[in-house]
């Protein structure tokens, strides 16, 4: 059995190589909804919606803006990258192992005000000292993937990235304040609950 590894995180070719899956469907029909969240931009994105603020660790960092610097990579993009790689499997090439990057970082704070021009929202920031082990950059070059089987990321602009995960927080929002209203109407009701 053939195994093509596609990597997301470091490579011993390559040290210090990482990235971020970010965004969400284009379509609006798939996305991340974690409990807690942990995730960069849809924190940030909760936080425009009001759901507490956001945290920024560290912002001494030898970056241009003081935080750290880091890789996002569309969800669609990784996945056209596996369905590459399969395809290559199938046309009989060899196993091989690839960082998936957009190359180009992207600072924490970036991240905060592409949130904010895509929202239209402010975004509620605390700074606080810097996580034990966060290095200022992490990011992947995906040279050896885009030589090998023409992989190019088609989200690269972190203001794409985020209206896409925008688009599926909000709706995620509002149905979960729906189904919300939904149920405690219902509760309080001596009808059934129709839709």
């Amino acid at each position: 059995m053939e195994v093509v590894e596609l990597q997301i995180g470091p490579d011993p070719a390559e040290p210090d190589d990482q990235i971020n899956a970010a965004g969400a469907d284009p379509g609006g029909t798939l996305g991340e909804d974690h409990r807690p969240e942990v995730h960069v931009i849809p924190r940030a994105i909760d936080a425009a919606l009001g759901r507490g603020t956001f945290a920024i660790y560290g912002a001494d960092y030898e970056t241009p803006d003081g935080t750290c610097l880091r890789d996002y990579v569309h969800v669609s993009d990784l996945a056209a990258a596996h369905l590459l790689a399969l395809d290559s499997l199938r046309a009989g090439g060899e196993s091989a192992a690839y960082n998936l990057g957009n190359g180009r970082p992207t600072s924490v704070r970036e991240v905060v005000d592409a949130v904010e021009r895509v929202t239209g929202r402010p975004v509620p920031v605390t700074v606080g000292p810097r996580r034990a082990g966060d290095p200022a950059v992490l990011y992947a070059s995906s040279d050896r993937i885009r030589r090998s089987l023409g992989w190019t990321p088609g989200y690269e602009d972190i203001d794409v990235i985020v209206e896409t995960a925008w688009r599926w927080r909000e709706a995620i929002w509002r149905l979960s304040s729906d189904v919300a209203w939904r149920i405690c109407f219902h509760r309080n009701s001596s009808k059934p609950w129709r839709r």
